[in-house]
């Protein structure tokens, strides 16, 4: 099975290792792992924006980079959930928003791909940590996908798993959210910190880059002893440890 990686730009950015994570597990689990280096931003930002002309450009250009993949998937669910945009952006061009369609149908955030797609039952990884998880926005209420990095989890060996508090609950990051609304989005930062605070973790995971860097930044100016991991990293830790 081919995989094209769709990176995003936090994660080529600021958190390489999330996408050397989440190729050694599809590696792990039989995939041939190719990166499409025209690959740019998904668009979001301008589109969030209202510069949907701009946007309608960078959809094309993404279209087109991974036309010839058999799967695309990405350590995001926020930027995947752009790509199911895509669609509505391009209704006035019939034969663009066929081809959205069919990058949609072939696209994955990573937990998704992993339960959904390949069928994985046990993930191989040991965590001993007592963490919680922040379940990002985009990913749950426009993607839809709220099970998954669960049903995963709770896999992990020795990983203490405590429910987060009002975790549907916006981090107030929201890409152009946390720049333009900044007061509110930092209202919002340090309810989701207090939560945090309130199950005893000494980690959180995020399937999200974004909301990772905003809580972190908030935790880290805080000097809060908590730990930010994505995703991948916790599914992939026994073999990094092996690793080191």
């Amino acid at each position: 099975m081919k995989v094209s990686l769709f990176i995003t730009c936090l994660a080529d950015v600021f958190y390489p290792d999330v996408g050397r994570h989440t190729v050694e597990l599809l590696e792990r689990y039989g995939c041939e792992v190719e990166f499409p280096e025209q690959q740019t931003c998904c668009g979001q930002p301008a589109y969030n924006s209202g510069y949907h002309r701009d946007t309608k450009k960078v959809a094309k250009h993404m279209i087109e980079t991974f036309a010839r993949a058999e799967y695309v998937v990405s350590p995001s669910g926020s930027c995947v959930a752009m790509f199911h945009e895509y669609e509505e952006l391009l209704k006035d061009e019939l034969v663009w928003q066929e081809r959205a369609k069919k990058l949609v149908a072939k696209t994955y955030e990573l937990s998704q791909f992993l339960v959904n797609v390949l069928k994985v039952k046990e993930v191989h990884s040991s965590l001993q940590a007592k963490a919680t998880y922040h379940t990002s926005c985009h990913m749950t209420r426009l993607l839809g996908e709220t099970q998954s990095p669960f049903d995963l989890l709770e896999k992990v060996e020795g990983l203490q798993l405590e429910e987060l508090p009002n975790r549907e609950t916006c981090c107030g990051f929201g890409g152009t959210f946390s720049v333009k609304m900044t007061p509110i989005s930092e209202q919002m930062v340090d309810e989701k910190v207090r939560h945090i605070e309130e199950t005893g973790a000494d980690v959180l995971i995020g399937a999200d880059c974004g909301c990772l860097m905003n809580i972190g930044g908030r935790i880290q100016r805080k000097g809060k002893p908590i730990k930010m991991m994505h995703l991948a990293e916790v599914l992939n830790h026994q073999e990094r440890t092996r690793e080191e």
